[in-house]
C-alpha cells in the first residue's frame, strides 16, 4: 500500500462537505460495488441452521454458473439505509450511475424533496474511477435526467476502507448472506432485504436486468464540451456534474 500527499487534505475536505450539506438537509451518500457472486450451487463461508445437509461444488467455476449477480450498494449517512442494485450484466460505469438514478427515484426524492445537491463519496477506482472520463459523461447524464447537481468527493488512493459504505453496510449484508447458497437473483435479494441492525439500518433492494456493454469509450468531443466542473482544491477528486437543460 502506498501513501498520497494530499491525502490529509482531502480527507478534511471530504469533513467539511458532509458537514456543510447535512447542515444544508441536503442528501450525503456512500456508493461502492461488492464483489461479483456466481449464481449456483456453490459452497460459501459461513454457517447456518438446515433441516438437511446441501449439497454444494466446492468449487465455483465460471463454467458451472447460471449466471452472476453485482451487488451495487448506496448507503444515506443520515437516515442510516442501504440500497442495493443487483445487477445481472457488468460493473460499468452506466451500471453505477444507472443504480444512483434508480436510488434517487425510489428513494431520495421522497426524503429530500427540497435538495439543491447530491454529495457522493465514493473510491476513486472501479466503475465510478476518479480518473475515467466515461464515468464522469454517464454522471453527467443522471444529472440531466434527475434535474439534480451531483457532486463528487473521491477518497484518496488506498484508503477505500474509510468510506462510510465499507463499514456501516457492507459488513451487515455479508452477515446477512453468510452460508447461503446464492441459486437465483431473487434468493439473493430476498437475503439481503433482510440487512438490519439493533441500529436502525434498513435496506431496500432492486434487480437490475440490463444488460451493459463493456469497453465503452467517451464521446470525442466530450472533454472539450463537457459541463463538468472541477473544484479549484483537489480537483482531480473532487467536481460537480450541473444539470444541463
Amino acid at each position: 500500500m502506498g501513501g498520497h500527499p494530499d491525502r490529509n487534505a482531502q480527507f478534511e475536505n471530504i469533513t467539511q462537505l458532509k458537514q456543510d450539506y447535512l447542515d444544508a438537509g441536503n442528501p450525503v451518500i456512500s456508493m461502492d460495488t461488492k464483489k461479483k457472486a456466481l449464481l449456483g450451487t456453490f459452497y460459501r463461508n459461513g454457517s447456518l441452521y438446515t433441516q438437511a445437509a446441501i449439497q454444494t461444488n466446492d468449487h465455483d467455476f465460471p463454467s458451472s454458473a447460471t449466471g452472476s449477480v453485482i451487488p451495487h450498494g448506496v448507503y444515506d449517512l443520515k437516515r442510516n439505509t442501504g440500497y442495493i442494485t443487483l445487477g445481472t450484466s457488468h460493473d460499468t460505469s452506466e451500471f453505477a450511475c444507472d443504480s444512483l438514478f434508480q436510488w434517487w427515484v425510489n428513494e431520495g426524492i421522497i426524503h429530500y424533496p427540497k435538495a439543491k445537491s447530491l454529495l457522493i463519496l465514493c473510491d476513486g477506482g472501479g466503475s465510478n474511477s476518479s480518473r475515467h472520463y466515461i464515468f464522469k459523461e454517464d454522471l453527467q447524464k443522471t444529472a440531466n435526467a434527475l434535474g439534480l447537481e451531483i457532486r463528487i468527493a473521491h477518497y484518496p488512493p488506498y484508503t477505500s476502507q474509510y468510506n462510510p459504505i465499507e463499514h456501516r453496510f457492507f459488513p451487515h449484508v455479508t452477515r446477512a448472506c453468510e452460508g447461503v447458497v446464492f441459486d437465483s437473483v431473487e434468493t439473493v435479494k430476498t437475503l439481503i432485504s433482510r440487512t438490519s441492525t439493533s441500529k436502525g439500518l434498513t435496506t431496500i433492494v432492486h434487480i437490475l436486468d440490463k444488460i451493459y456493454e463493456t469497453g465503452r469509450k467517451y464521446a470525442a468531443d466530450f472533454k472539450e464540451i463537457m459541463p463538468i466542473v472541477f473544484d479549484t482544491h483537489l480537483p482531480k477528486w473532487n467536481y460537480r456534474a450541473i444539470p444541463q437543460k
